[in-house]
Parts: structure tokens; C-alpha cells; sequence
């Protein structure tokens, strides 16, 4: 399924596979489009299946001219059987899709990948990224391993933990005093006077977007070449929710499996919920917001795909929901306390709102739900501080006997 173009989103002029984000008719969101190959749907899953146990095995449904080059491997993350969430919450079958085993332990791994092979095919000589802190996690550690000089910009109140993980691959980090839309426009800005530089998620971005639909990919394969019946996964730019679908929805058309794309249920912080507002409110128009949640790395108060990820729940039978701080603490304990993944702020999102639609009657008990944790809960170590007690004792038998009575069997 070789790519062929890039293809604008709304008037559907096409612009050869270059750098560029953005249609010069309409000024629509460009995305990468491919030729449906006729090939044998039987050999096309034999190769996938001899390929590496990596994002690369699925390079056939990815826009790169020739073989990836990749040197830190990414993707074929686990794909757990949580049972004892889903007896918690009332529900059949649920499974969690861990991205916190990429290799910097968000699902950001995924699309820098994709972004570099294609930044190198172009020719150019510097990664850089606009990044709420995952994404500078992942552009740091892709570009040091790839011997490459890396320019991450952040805004200036992102958490510790994400600063000091991206300076120790030697990283310039440069923090911008306003929030994510204002990093987001300086980048676009200095985009524009870098030739040599990719911006991963700016001229870049139609190449790095393909790289969320890996995770689609996985997901059927690891179900033993099925479709699931329900994702729920959270909405930041909205970028990777419109891309999981689009993967389930290549796969179906490459005749790999059979089914419709899942219901589709995204997932916001309520400080920052301007895509989840437009859902109910019936509309597609995602009024721009400033963004007050400790779910930092959702905090896009101006979504460039909201209105398609409005779009996809609506077609799906699915829904867009926002949960608020607490809620997310209380999601962030529900998984750890049940699976044992031990998830960033972003995930207890993803939690909270299974919770949400498992406690409204929106999940059938014969479904099959697969739910996206797209970091680990080291990256945001805050957000739990305060949500349990350390009991201290002296270091004798009699004292922890008396806090700790043994239970009478």
C-alpha cells in the first residue's frame, strides 16, 4: 500500500510527499494518501508476521520510499488482559494497551519514529518538536540515538520529571513563558526560517501522525487478527484518535480482517475539554480554551483535528467525555490497583472515562474494549502526591505487630 501523495482534508488537493502541513487552497490539515494495493491478503499477513517485533513490521501500511531506519526500536508494546478492572467496573472484556514499554515509555515513540525515517529520506539534519513533555522525551532519545541535534520546545510550567528525562539524551530544551498553542505558534515561526530542521509535529506532522495508527495495527494482531469492539483513548490535538481508526480502517480494507472500525470514545481533562464541549453540544466547532488541568501533556486548548475526532465518535456510536482533576487521581489508582501499570495523568483520563461510560450503561457486557494508556505514571509523579498514607514505625517486632495486627483465620 504504497504512499503516493498528500492529500489536504477538506478540498482534497494533493501535493507531492514533501515537507508541508498545511493545503496552500484551503488552508486544510494535510494527511498522507496511499494506493490500495490488489495483492494477496494472505501473503500480506505472512510478511507482516516475519517481520520484527517492532512498528516497522507493518512498513507496508507506513510513508517511507524505502526501508525504515530506525535506531531505537519502538512499538509491539503488550497488549493486557485486565480482568480484574473489568470486574471492578462491571464490565466483560477489557484490555490495556501499555505504551508505557516504548522505549521512553510513552506512545510518543510511535510517531517520532516515522517522523525521523521520513525526516532522513528528505534530507534533513536537526529534530525538533512543539511538545507538552512526552514528545520531547521521544525527540530527545530518537535524535541521540540517531546521532542528530534535537531542539525541544515546551511551555515553561511543564512538569520536572519530563524536563530532566529529556536533558539527560542531551537535548536543547527551550521553555516558553504561555502554554502549549503559544510553543506550538513559535515553532511554526522558527519552522519556517530552519530549512534544515524537522519539526516532527509541524512540517513534519502528516508523516508523524501515520505513526498512531501502529497502534491499531498491534491491537488486531495481538487480538488474534480481530477487531475489538470499543476503544477508548484520550484526545489531545486529536491527532491519534482519528489515526486509530483510519488503522483499523486500512486493515479491514486490505482484506486482513473483517468488521467495521470499533466504537470510538475519546477522552478529555475537563480543564482543557474544548473537543468533548463541541461533542455535547452537538457541533463540530472546538472553541479554543486555556488549558487548567494536571493533565499536562492533553493541554491543547486549540485541537487541529478536534472536529474530525468529533466526527469519528459521532459516526462510531461512540462519544467524547471530560473528567475533571479528581477524577483523573482516582482513574490513575483504579489501573494501578487492578493491573499493576502504573499510568501518567493522561492515562487516568483514558481510566476515569471507561469508569464514566462503564457506570452510564454505554459498554455492553459482551463487548470487547480495548482502552489506550499512552504514558507511564513516572512522568507525572505529582498528580498521586497526597493519595495514600506511609505508615512509620520503630524498628521492632511489637510495634508493627500493633499497627499491623495479624488477621485471625
Amino acid at each position: 500500500m504504497p504512499a503516493d501523495a498528500l492529500k489536504c482534508k477538506e478540498c482534497q488537493t494533493t501535493y507531492p510527499l514533501e515537507a508541508r502541513f498545511v493545503c496552500e487552497r484551503c488552508f486544510g490539515p494535510l494527511e498522507v494518501s496511499y494506493t490500495l494495493g490488489d495483492g494477496d491478503p494472505s501473503e500480506l499477513k505472512r510478511r507482516i508476521q516475519a517481520g520484527p517485533h517492532n512498528l516497522w513490521r507493518y512498513a507496508d501500511f507506513l510513508p517511507l520510499a524505502g526501508a525504515p531506519r530506525s535506531a531505537l526500536p519502538t512499538g509491539w508494546t503488550p497488549l493486557v488482559k485486565a480482568d480484574r478492572l473489568a470486574e471492578r467496573l462491571g464490565l466483560g472484556e477489557v484490555y490495556i494497551k501499555n505504551e508505557t514499554a516504548n522505549p521512553t515509555h510513552s506512545f510518543k515513540d510511535r510517531v517520532v519514529s516515522v517522523a525521523l525515517a521520513r525526516a532522513l529520506e528528505l534530507g534533513f539534519d536537526t529534530l525538533a518538536c512543539a511538545s507538552t513533555g512526552n514528545l520531547a522525551n521521544a525527540v530527545a532519545a530518537h535524535a541521540a540515538a540517531a546521532g542528530l541535534p534535537a531542539y525541544v520546545l515546551i511551555p515553561h510550567d511543564l512538569e520536572e520529571q519530563k524536563i530532566l528525562a529529556t536533558g539527560a539524551y542531551g537535548a536543547n530544551i527551550v521553555a516558553i513563558r504561555g502554554n502549549y498553542d503559544d510553543v506550538n505558534r513559535l515553532c511554526t515561526e522558527v519552522s519556517g526560517e530552519r530549512p534544515g530542521w524537522a519539526f516532527v509535529n509541524i512540517n513534519m506532522r502528516p508523516y508523524y501522525a501515520e505513526g498512531s495508527k501502529t497502534l491499531a495495527y498491534e491491537t488486531v494482531e495481538q487480538l488474534g487478527w480481530e477487531l475489538p469492539d470499543r476503544i477508548v483513548g484520550p484526545i489531545a490535538s486529536g491527532s491519534q484518535f482519528t489515526k486509530i481508526a483510519r488503522g483499523f480502517q486500512e486493515f479491514i480494507d486490505a482484506g486482513l480482517v473483517s468488521g467495521q472500525v470499533p466504537v470510538m470514545n475519546g477522552a478529555q481533562a475537563l480543564g482543557c475539554s474544548p473537543v468533548a464541549a463541541a461533542f455535547a453540544a452537538g457541533t463540530d466547532v472546538c472553541r479554543p480554551v486555556k488549558p487548567d488541568t494536571i493533565a499536562k501533556s492533553l493541554a491543547i486548548g486549540n485541537p487541529a483535528d478536534g472536529p474530525y475526532a468529533v466526527e469519528l465518535a459521532r459516526t462510531t456510536g461512540g462519544s467524547i467525555d471530560a473528567v475533571d482533576d479528581d477524577e483523573i487521581r482516582a482513574g490513575i489508582r483504579l489501573l494501578a490497583e487492578t493491573t499493576g501499570i502504573f499510568t501518567e495523568t493522561a492515562g487516568g483520563v483514558t481510566i476515569a472515562t471507561l469508569a464514566k461510560l462503564a457506570e452510564r450503561g454505554d459498554i455492553g457486557r459482551d463487548e470487547r474494549v480495548v482502552a489506550m494508556v499512552t504514558g507511564d505514571g513516572l512522568k507525572t509523579i505529582d498528580a498521586v502526591r497526597d493519595t495514600f498514607e506511609v505508615t512509620e514505625i520503630p524498628a521492632s517486632l511489637d510495634a508493627f505487630d500493633a499497627e499491623f495486627a495479624p488477621v485471625a483465620v
